[in-house]
């Protein structure tokens, strides 16, 4: 009983502290019955998830068995209480439930998993402003289907498309129409507000990439991945908004279409980050085919301002053929020194992938490995190629031995 409750009180812990990567490897320990235990509070874990208004913390607790039928005193179920809370205003409901007054402190707050949001302290009280990006979460498993008009308008009701409510209402379109969301997003990109633009951009690449993840072969191309570059190559040489071009370069990027090489190659150079960021992702391909372009376009790139667009540019050289390239070498040791260490981990894997010994002491002077951090991966990848040559070598010399 004594551990029962040690874990309870360590996953509220974690809850509170919106450590969704803790939280998870609680639960994976914990029974259901645990994982929905009642505090003392008369709320379940998914419940408290829900108050704090972290989208990633309710969708964890929901994958690892979070009772959606459980009501909360106030009689509230979890999407009820989402629906409150976004409803009355994250500011309105804090300022009732403390009883404070004054000034609140608030802070934009980025979470990997789960978009942007407003982070809110008052009378000692933190929370997140994430409940609509909940709600639509919560809403198919209450069988609850939205329509495609209510979920753009859901969408546009929040100018920041960087918040949470984005990423939940593009994929939520999905989750409830299917393919048959493909012309209702087409059909937003001649619109004159660049944010229906957005939305549609962003559910037709969804669509595409959702397409691929359901192939049987990851080499068979989504039906839909021709018709994604028709429609974006010219939607692309006309559109204004930075935030609509950074959508179509990110389509163009998971399109893995020849056609997209060229106009990738000049958005690797825009002036917004997130823009050049997904170019290279794009870029990845014809450098792993040695385009000479796209290589050189790469290696530019491994010395950006912004450590998000250089992370980019070493993942890029991750694929490719067998040959040792010197400029590609050369430039990925350049960056072993990088201020960011997810940038010099990185480019000591590419260089160990292409058994260049200069990145080894990036990777001998580690730590234990955060489950969240850009480079595990990689580090993953890189032991199982070195116990892959291992074999190999082991191999050649027992049929050395034998002739």
């Amino acid at each position: 009983m004594a551990e029962q409750d040690d874990k309870a009180r360590l996953l509220l812990a974690a809850l509170d502290a919106y450590d969704a990567r803790f939280a998870d490897e609680l639960m994976l320990e914990m029974t259901p019955a645990e994982v929905n235990e009642v505090g003392p509070d008369g709320r379940t874990p998914l419940l408290r998830a829900v108050d704090l208004g972290s989208y990633a913390l309710v969708e964890r607790v929901v994958d690892r068995g979070g009772d959606l039928t459980f009501r909360g005193a106030d009689g509230r179920d979890a999407l009820a209480l989402a629906w409150h809370w976004h409803e009355t205003g994250a500011e309105a409901e804090l300022r009732r439930r403390t009883g404070a007054t004054g000034p609140v402190e608030r802070e934009r707050v980025e979470d990997r998993f789960g978009g942007a949001s407003e982070e809110l302290t008052f009378g000692g009280v933190t929370v997140r402003d994430g409940h609509a990006a909940i709600a639509t979460y919560l809403e198919p498993d209450y069988g609850i289907a939205r329509t495609f008009g209510e979920l753009l308008a859901r969408a546009l009701a929040e100018p920041d498309v960087d918040r949470a409510v984005w990423d939940a209402t593009t994929y939520a379109v999905h989750a409830h129409h299917g393919l048959a969301a493909w012309d209702m997003a087409v059909a937003l990109h001649g619109r004159p507000d660049p944010l229906e633009r957005y939305f549609g951009a962003e559910v037709l690449r969804f669509i595409v990439i959702a397409d691929r993840l359901n192939e049987v072969d990851e080499d068979d191309e989504s039906p839909y991945n021709t018709p994604l570059v028709d429609l974006f190559l010219p939607w692309l040489e006309r559109e204004t908004d930075r935030r609509v071009i950074r959508a179509l370069t990110a389509g163009l990027s998971n399109a893995r279409d020849p056609r997209a090489d060229e106009p990738l190659l000049a958005l690797s150079r825009s002036d917004d980050a997130d823009t050049r960021t997904w170019a290279l992702s794009g870029l990845s391909y014809p450098a792993a085919a040695n385009c000479p372009e796209a290589v050189a376009a790469v290696v530019e790139r491994l010395g950006d301002e912004d450590p998000r667009v250089r992370q980019a540019a070493v993942a890029a050289f991750m694929w490719g053929p067998a040959e040792r390239s010197s400029v590609i070498a050369d430039a990925l040791a350049e960056r072993l020194t990088d201020e960011d260490l997810d940038v010099r981990v990185m480019a000591a894997v590419r260089l160990a992938l292409r058994d260049d010994p200069r990145g080894d002491g990036v990777i001998a002077g580690l730590g234990p490995v955060d489950e969240e951090t850009w480079y595990r991966w990689d580090l993953a990848t890189l032991s199982a190629y070195r116990r892959r040559r291992a074999e190999e070598k082991e191999a050649e010399a027992g049929a050395a031995t034998e002739r």
